[in-house]
Formats: structure tokens, C-alpha cells, sequence
């Protein structure tokens, strides 16, 4: 029988051996590939929790716009890493920086226009929309023909702009940024809203960052996609040239091709350990240090933290943009091992849906706890679909070859993931109300 004493103070050591078995197992028995594949995902899932569970799990903030910080981290990737296109630089990109330049002025002097007017009453409103609409006016402008003439070069294989050829790398950072960016602009707007309205809020801008990376063609393709996105490791047809690749793959007896794919893998969870690491010790330094308390006192009660004298609203938006900005850096990372940014690809149940679930079933406001759900839930909604067909297969022996139920079974089998999912949850929210690792008492 195990010690109950031991199991608790081992428990995410043992939680987390439990989860190294599985990926292992699933190397044994399909193959170090697929494990491999699995791995890396669920690495970037777990720096994406770690985002919402700085956001939830420190300061009580209920983000469900993600999908959009994941897209805009995707975004970055192609935004410094592809190259320029210079014949699209050069038929619009001036009419592109003149329409920033004129949002930005416009921006600015709506600010003004309605500080210069304040108690003004109709006038400050109107006075603030007629340059809202004169800017708009001139920005569509500037903008229209920019765009066409930039989709007008060679549309099937370009018609955008391009990047600017740096290494992917850098497009982790900026992705970071960017993502932090927005958000700040979105917590500035939206931070004070009662939680439900926060949520949907937030919902609704990732909506339309989305729709704004699959409308304007002129910025990443749209839904045309951007392949071939520049890669931190060495490419599979080089290393199976290799000499030392070759005889390795004759020593281990694994073909060539397995081997360089196996490298390739591996390279990238390199990468992506290091990243994860560096992320989880900086946030358990947050956790504990004042701020870390501040932000957990502002959560559990906020109406004696304002009390208190603490600005609760700059705490919000300086937690809502550290954790969209990594959330950011998790999507420029997966775009990065992707090697393609697919706009359609962002799907809320994916990006926001599954995001949470790793949290909860991890153990919000504990960073190991979400570093283990999202293992534990990615590894699960990709091995669902295998393990139910296995299943089904064992259940079904018996019967017939040409029996209708087994058939019927069998071509289901694909939904055992929305069922495990949801079994997964149940399970964990009946007997770990808190998580498989819930919040340490500090």
C-alpha cells in the first residue's frame, strides 16, 4: 500500500512520472516518432497554461481570448521570419505605413478632441465621432488601393508582404510583444467588467482578431495560408545526407528517414524545454514574491484589497498582459513547429476550450499543476481516438466480420475523444474539485 504521507508530498513527482510512462508507452507500442510529436505539443499546451494560469490562477481573471493571442503570436512568426516580398513592398507598402500613420493620428486626435471637450455633452460626442469618421475616411482611402495593388502581385504564390528574413526565432519575442501589445489595448478597455462580461468580451475580440487575419490577404494570405516558414533546426533531407546520421541510424537499426525525423523532433523539445523552464521558474518566483501575494489577496477578496489602497484595475492589466503575452509566445512557437500559419486553423475548442480544461484539471493557481493538465489533457485528446478504436476493436471481437453494430462502432470510434474529454473532467472535478495538483497554502 503506498504511504498517504508519501504520496503527498511526492505527488507531482509521481503524477508527472505517471505522465513520462505514458508518452514512453506510446513510443513502445506506436513509435518514438508519434511520441516525439505528442512531446512537443504538449510542451507548447503547457506554456499556454501557464499564461491562463497566470492570468486565472493568480489574480481570479476569466480570459477567453486566447485563440486570438495564440493567432497573433502565429502571426509574428510570419511577420519576421518569411521573407520581404519586394515586389509588393513596392507597389503598396508606402500606402500601408501612410494608413498606420493616419489610424495612429486619428487615434490621438479623437483622444484629444474628446479631453478638449469634456463636459461638453453633445458636442463632445459628436465633435469626437466626426473625427473618428474623418480619419476613417482617409484611412480606407490611403488603405484600399495600397492592398489591391499588393494582392495584385503574383496572388497564387504571394500577394503580401512578406516579413523581414529574420531568424524565427526572434519571432518568439515579437510574438510575445505583440500579443502583449493588444492586450494591453483590450485590458485598457475592457478590465473593470464584471467577470461574465469579461469573458465574453474577450471572446469577441479574439473573434475578430481571427477574422481580421483570415479577411486581410494583403498581411499573411489570409485563408491562403503561409508555408515554408523558416525553421531553428537542421531540415530531414540534409541530415539523412549526413555521414554521422547514416551510421548512427546502422548502429541503433532504425532506417535513415526515422532517424533525421527523430532529431528534428527532438531538437525542437530541446528548444521548448528550455522555454518551458525558464517561464515556470520565473513564475514561481512571481508566485512568491509580494507581488505574487498582492495579486492572490486582490483575487480572493478584491473589494478589502481596493480598501487596502491597491489599484486593483493596473494590477489586472499588468496580469492580463504577462499572461496573453506568453500565451502569444506559445502560438509563435507553434507556428514555428507547424512551419505554416493557417488563420482557419484557430478554432476556439482547441485554443480556448481545451486551454481552460488543462488548467482546471490541473490545478489552477498552482504552475505545476497546469504544466501537468495540459500533458495530461493533450496527450489524452490525441490518444482518445486510438485507444477508443482499440477498444471498440477488443469489444467487438466477437461478433461478425459483416455485423452492422460493429461497423457502426468502429466508424465512430473518432468521437471517444469528446467523450473522454468530457469523462476526463467529470472525473477529476468529482474526487480533485482543485486540481490533480491544487493550490499550494502559502
Amino acid at each position: 500500500m503506498t504511504d498517504p504521507v508519501f504520496a503527498t508530498r511526492h505527488r507531482s513527482a509521481l503524477l508527472f512520472l505517471v505522465m513520462a510512462v505514458l508518452l514512453a508507452l506510446v513510443g513502445m507500442i506506436q513509435s518514438w516518432n508519434v511520441a516525439f510529436t505528442l512531446l512537443n505539443l504538449c510542451l507548447i499546451s503547457a506554456i499556454m497554461t501557464l499564461g491562463v494560469n497566470i492570468q486565472w490562477g493568480y489574480a481570479g481573471l476569466v480570459n477567453f481570448g486566447m485563440m486570438g493571442f495564440t493567432a497573433l503570436g502565429g502571426l509574428a512568426g510570419v511577420l519576421v521570419a518569411m521573407p520581404p516580398v519586394r515586389e509588393a513592398v513596392a507597389a503598396g507598402g508606402a500606402g500601408i505605413l501612410l494608413a498606420l500613420i493616419t489610424a495612429i493620428i486619428t487615434i490621438l486626435a479623437s483622444v484629444f478632441t474628446w479631453r478638449r471637450l469634456g463636459g461638453a455633452g453633445r458636442r463632445q460626442i459628436w465633435g469626437t465621432a466626426l473625427v473618428l469618421l474623418a480619419g476613417l475616411v482617409f484611412f480606407r482611402l490611403i488603405l484600399d488601393p495600397a492592398v489591391e495593388a499588393i494582392e495584385a502581385v503574383e496572388p497564387a504564390k504571394t500577394g503580401y508582404l512578406g516579413g523581414l528574413g529574420l531568424p524565427i526565432l526572434i519571432s518568439w519575442i515579437a510574438g510575445a510583444l505583440m500579443a502583449a501589445a493588444v492586450a494591453w489595448v483590450i485590458g485598457k478597455i475592457s478590465l473593470g467588467l464584471r467577470s461574465d462580461y469579461l469573458a465574453i468580451a474577450t471572446l469577441g475580440i479574439s473573434e475578430i482578431i481571427i477574422y481580421v487575419l483570415k479577411n486581410e490577404d494583403w498581411l499573411a494570405r489570409g485563408v491562403k495560408n503561409v508555408n515554408g516558414l523558416p525553421r531553428p533546426v537542421p531540415y530531414e533531407v540534409d541530415l539523412q545526407a549526413a555521414p554521422w546520421l547514416i551510421s548512427l541510424s546502422e548502429r541503433f537499426d532504425i532506417s535513415v528517414i526515422d532517424a533525421s525525423s527523430l532529431i528534428v523532433k527532438i531538437s525542437y523539445a530541446a528548444f521548448f524545454v528550455v522555454v518551458l523552464a525558464v517561464l515556470y521558474r520565473l513564475a514561481e518566483v512571481a508566485l512568491d514574491s509580494p507581488w505574487g501575494r498582492m495579486m492572490r489577496a486582490i483575487r480572493d477578496n478584491e473589494v478589502s484589497a481596493n480598501a487596502m489602497g491597491k489599484n486593483v484595475t493596473s494590477r489586472h492589466l499588468e496580469v492580463f498582459v504577462i499572461g496573453s503575452g506568453i500565451v502569444g509566445l506559445a502560438g509563435a512557437m507553434l507556428t514555428t513547429l507547424d512551419g505554416q500559419f493557417t488563420p482557419a486553423s484557430y478554432q476556439p475548442l482547441r485554443f480556448t476550450f481545451l486551454i481552460w480544461v488543462m488548467v482546471i484539471v490541473g490545478g489552477s493557481g498552482n504552475n505545476a499543476g497546469s504544466i501537468l493538465g495540459g500533458f495530461l489533457i493533450w496527450f489524452f485528446w490525441i490518444e482518445a481516438e486510438p485507444i477508443g478504436l482499440w477498444a471498440i476493436a477488443a469489444l467487438t471481437a466477437g461478433m461478425a466480420e459483416d455485423s452492422w453494430l460493429k461497423a457502426h462502432l468502429i466508424e465512430n470510434a473518432s468521437h471517444t475523444r469528446h467523450m473522454t474529454m468530457g469523462l476526463v473532467l467529470i472525473l477529476v472535478l468529482r474526487f480533485a474539485p482543485r486540481g490533480l495538483i491544487p493550490e499550494k497554502k502559502r
